[in-house]
């Protein structure tokens, strides 16, 4: 069982024994898993008791460009009930009360001024990015429970890159939900293919009760598997949807701390494929792609026909457990009617 002491801001440990509870599939696409009301906490057992009544609702992430190579952005660390599958939810530890955590994006060569507003009352908490290169005892520090922090760094390489808190022990942190996804872009010379549709997926884990050791032996109990549309630069809502004859782009990240994915889109081949988002990676013709934990791809694919392309880990244990998204394609790239009878 995960154990988190309140006595202290870093007194935390792991125990091995833990309430298992049934495993559930999640369900097959989530745009956004934030301040959920309903269902059952699959981690009880494990919640602090400063954060048992905290349900932060999510916010944007702030980013303000101050220059042509620099920009700020802030975020917060905090407490929310996530959905993991249907009827089950996860106090989770969350940026901005999402998890996975909101889209940052920024450019090559940016000078990123980042700051943490830690409004966890009792744990410390951080922000380590895999797209910066940087000292982390430095600029991966702790922010103490209600304290703000801000550090510096640059983005010198073009891709889509994981970055989760960074606070021992890390392993509980991002299994708590402390996970997201930052993509670095390079305008002058983007990728040379133009697509009509771009999308961001992340794939994420997560383990009933905070189960110490179904963490270390990287035995999830859900997967989630979330979507937002990327348009003009910025992050949106929108339905995951495309038309027929539509080249798709899919920036891809998996911020599970343990397993590998084998990604895959039914019913169509990856024309184009960048690994960790970088131009020089470059393969074509894949029907799937490998990649590990913390790792990611930018995929670009077209879909020829009408219909419901899921897009998955072709590892089934995960699917069923919710590594699955559905890209629905029809002739005028809208959704379909639905009766007034399904809209509820």
């Amino acid at each position: 069982m995960l154990v988190l002491s309140a006595c202290n801001t870093t007194n935390l440990k792991l125990e091995k024994n833990a309430k298992k509870t049934p495993q559930v599939s999640a369900s097959a696409n989530h745009d956004t898993m934030e301040n959920m009301s309903h269902g059952k906490y699959v981690n009880e057992n494990t919640i602090l008791p400063t954060q048992k009544n905290m349900n932060e609702k999510a916010t944007p992430v702030k980013i303000k460009r101050i220059g042509k190579h620099e920009v700020n952005v802030t975020m917060t660390s905090t407490v929310t009930d996530v959905q993991v599958a249907p009827d089950v939810l996860y106090k989770a530890w969350t940026f901005n009360g999402e998890a996975p955590g909101p889209v940052v994006i920024v450019n090559k060569g940016d000078t990123i001024n980042f700051t943490l507003e830690n409004h966890d009352p009792t744990v410390n908490h951080s922000m380590d990015f895999h797209a910066v290169h940087t000292s982390p005892t430095k600029n991966f520090a702790d922010v103490k429970p209600n304290d703000k922090g801000t550090f510096t760094y640059k983005a010198s390489n073009v891709g889509v890159f994981m970055y989760h808190c960074g606070t021992a022990p890390v392993m509980m942190h991002i299994a708590n939900g402390m996970v997201g996804t930052i993509i670095v872009k390079d305008n002058a010379n983007p990728y040379p293919n133009k697509v009509d549709k771009e999308y961001v997926v992340v794939n994420n884990e997560w383990f009933d009760s905070g189960n110490a050791e179904d963490m270390k032996n990287g035995n999830p109990s859900h997967y989630t598997m979330n979507v937002r549309e990327l348009a003009n630069g910025k992050v949106g809502d929108t339905p995951f949807v495309a038309k027929v004859g539509d080249k798709v782009r899919l920036y891809f990240e998996n911020v599970g701390m343990s397993q590998p994915v084998s990604f895959h889109v039914v019913g169509t081949v990856f024309d184009d494929v960048y690994l960790d988002g970088n131009p020089y990676n470059h393969l074509k013709g894949m029907q799937s792609v490998m990649i590990p934990a913390s790792g990611g791809a930018v995929v670009e694919f077209t879909v020829v026909e009408e219909g419901t392309y899921s897009v998955l880990s072709h590892q089934f244990d995960q699917a069923m457990k919710g590594s699955i998204a559905k890209l629905i394609v029809t002739k005028d790239g809208k959704l379909p009617a639905q009766p007034d009878a399904a809209k509820h």
